[in-house]
């Protein structure tokens, strides 16, 4: 089974970074959660991975098939449910570019269905979480 590692660090403040790959990938928190607001919160991240994650499917489709992405655009409004604080509703909206064959239409959606990331919602992976004293 393929094994990834992601390193978290703790660079200052309530700020937690992510070395995967070769990135650093900086969160923080907003003023209001006692961060500076100076990078996303992670919060943030997960739910720009959800519309960038469909947002390539959408664009991976439309190449593959030789269609113009000028004019492509993809928005992803939220709805939070305001008795438990949580997500309810991700609404992801396509707005296809001129002359975007229609037949394709159907098929576009089905393809930003297809992100990896909305998968791994729907079928979530099983979480362990340990704890290790300093030997």
């Amino acid at each position: 089974m393929e094994s990834r590692v992601i390193q978290v660090s703790f660079p200052g403040g309530v700020r937690v970074d992510a070395g995967y790959k070769d990135f650093v990938i900086q969160t923080d928190q907003p003023s209001y959660e006692g961060g500076t607001g100076a990078a996303p919160a992670p919060f943030d991240l997960f739910l720009a991975s959800l519309a960038t994650c469909a947002g390539y499917f959408v664009l991976v489709f439309c190449q593959e098939r030789q269609i113009p992405t000028e004019g492509l655009a993809l928005s992803m409004r939220t709805e939070k449910n305001p008795e438990t604080k949580m997500i309810s509703r991700i609404s992801i909206e396509i707005m296809l570019p001129p002359g975007f064959p229609p037949k394709y239409k159907t098929a576009v959606v089905k393809a930003a269905d297809q992100c990896t990331v909305k998968r791994h919602i729907v079928e979530p992976p099983a979480f362990e979480v340990e704890a290790k004293l300093p030997q």
